[in-house]
């Protein structure tokens, strides 16, 4: 139903895509979109720790104590699937280089800094694993080759299976290199979603060829917030866009009719958490809601150098408010798959900062390239699975340096994670979660030192690389692989529910035929959905997606590697 205004829910790079589109595709005015968020980043974040606005983690953490960056998470791009977003990163300006678009600066310094990664695997007594051997048994083919093929009108078979159960008479394939590959560059777990990891299987089909050296991996200039949220945030402001910040919206008004499933949304309650005075908007039959009903850094927590990251228990700002809505409407989703499962979600991060390259030149040694090609993942050398098998332990990405604008010659940032934050450290005998930042980078310097090839080991540089840090900001994620739970296609919301007068759903949380998840594409698609859906744009002048799941000599050329 066609619109004049909008409401965005939330300001993260769905919802302001969308406000994107509807002035470049629809021919609004700036000033008949209203933005109310929390942030103005969403999972897209990235900043000097000495700015970070999140109150929790601020009061325990005096802002004049605290040095060097900060990143949740990292995201990786692909030009060939990403089409969506590249097209958005089309239409606005470069933040930090001029006469650029986003889009234009993005391949630039791609184009300069290619990805090619000759460490994607690292194992103590082994060094780099030649991840190009896949590892595969005939049974493992089979089952891959069945789960490729299944058509998209059968996809609901595979509603609430997880990758588990769809292996369970095939431990072995949780063996490989592949799955090793495949779980640390996508974040997927045994628990997750089979029909998500069909979906993955279906758009990324071409990086079986090319997963051990990541070459179809892209990368910004920039941290994520300054190459990608930062264009948007400059672009809208200057079209007169309203962006109202730390407000959590609690509560909806739903228009009561005779018509038990029409859902149209009259009016929002919210709070200011800056004065935690309540406040309240009206929502008239002009507007429409465009809401991102999930954020993958939810509840997220920060620590330090000297403490680890403490566990906020909250449902999640986002989710809260999907829960009712879909307490109230049959047809919104199910939001406690999602988001009542953190073993099956959480996380932990940590961001470096270093005040030389010694930590970094020693990387650089050890893996045989420069920074900034690199997605390093340790596996451990015995087995830590409840299958008995060993799996990675920690995965680091070596940004090409600087990572960050304000950030000096002399300084380095390197970002990693533990996708499993209750198993133990192989040398800090505690969990990840556990771990304050310094813990953390003993972690990482041991898994260094049993993969170091010498013959200087790395443990020799021990006293000046610890003199060497600024700052390690552990983060705790509970639902930062969330939006990969086990679920079934009914368990997330269409963009435009059934029977729904002016509510949209945006993100990432959402329901998209083919698309897959955990990516600013999805996240994008879902923004411009909503857009041409109020604006009275057909759906047929979407961004078209490639579908190299039906292109014969790509699925070729997966199939020949398969068998290598």
């Amino acid at each position: 139903m066609q619109k004049k205004k909008a409401i965005m829910i939330g300001a993260g790079i769905a919802n302001m895509a969308a406000a994107v589109y509807l002035i470049q595709e629809g021919k609004w005015r700036g000033d008949q979109i209203t933005f109310y968020s929390l942030d103005d980043h969403g999972s897209n974040d990235g900043a000097p720790v000495d700015t970070v606005t999140d109150e929790y983690w601020n009061k325990n953490h005096p802002l004049e104590n605290q040095k060097g960056y900060v990143a949740r998470g990292g995201r990786m791009l692909n030009y060939r699937t990403y089409v969506d977003l590249m097209d958005l990163l089309s239409r606005i300006p470069s933040a930090t280089e001029p006469g650029m678009t986003a889009e234009e600066d993005t391949r630039d310094f791609d184009a300069k800094h290619p990805t090619f990664d000759k460490a994607r695997l690292l194992e103590g007594g082994k060094g780099i694993i030649d991840g190009g051997k896949l590892g595969f048994n005939n049974k493992d083919r089979v089952l891959l080759t069945k789960l490729i093929a299944m058509p998209d009108s059968e996809e609901e078979k595979l509603d609430n299976v997880t990758i588990a159960e769809y292996f369970k008479d095939d431990p072995h394939f949780f063996e490989t290199n592949f799955w090793f590959m495949w779980e640390t560059t996508f974040a997927f777990r045994t628990r997750s979603s089979a029909q998500e990891l069909r979906r993955y299987m279906h758009q990324m089909i071409y990086e079986f060829t090319q997963i051990e050296h990541l070459v179809g991996v892209n990368r910004t200039r920039y941290n994520q917030y300054e190459s990608i949220m930062l264009p948007l945030i400059n672009y809208l402001k200057e079209q007169g866009c309203k962006i109202i910040l730390n407000r959590r919206v609690v509560d909806w008004e739903f228009k009561e009719t005779a018509m038990q499933d029409e859902i149209t949304v009259t009016g929002l309650k919210m709070i200011n958490t800056k004065t935690q005075e309540e406040e309240h908007v009206v929502v008239d039959g002009d507007t429409g809601v465009l809401f991102t009903n999930g954020s993958i850094t939810d509840s997220a927590t920060l620590g330090d150098y000297e403490t680890p990251a403490a566990e906020n228990m909250d449902y999640g700002a986002a989710s809260s408010l999907w829960k009712k809505a879909s307490e109230k409407f049959y047809n919104l989703g199910n939001p406690d798959k999602f988001f009542a499962d953190r073993d099956a979600s959480e996380w932990v991060s940590f961001t470096l900062t270093t005040k030389n390259h010694v930590l970094l030149n020693e990387i650089t040694r050890i893996t045989t390239q420069e920074p900034g090609n690199a997605l390093n993942s340790f596996i451990s050398t015995t087995p830590i699975t409840p299958l008995g098998h060993k799996d990675v332990n920690m995965s680091i990405v070596v940004h090409h340096q600087p990572h960050f604008t304000s950030q000096k010659p002399n300084e380095t940032v390197i970002w990693g994670y533990f996708l499993y934050p209750r198993r133990r450290g192989e040398f800090v005998d505690k969990e990840y979660i556990k771990m304050n930042g310094k813990e953390m980078l003993e972690e990482l310097l041991g898994q260094l030192s049993k993969v170091d090839p010498g013959p200087i080991n790395i443990r020799e540089k021990e006293t000046e690389i610890y003199d060497s840090v600024i700052n390690n900001i552990p983060v705790y994620m509970p639902y930062a692989s969330a939006l990969f739970n086990n679920r079934a296609k009914s368990d997330r919301p269409k963009v435009i529910p059934k029977h729904s007068t002016n509510l949209a759903f945006t993100g990432e949380f959402v329901e998209q035929p083919y698309q897959m998840i955990f990516t600013e594409q999805s996240a994008v698609r879902s923004g411009e959905i909503a857009a041409f859906h109020f604006a009275g744009i057909p759906m047929s002048r979407l961004v078209k997606t490639p579908r190299y799941d039906k292109d014969i000599p790509t699925l070729l050329r997966a199939a020949k590697k398969m068998f290598d």
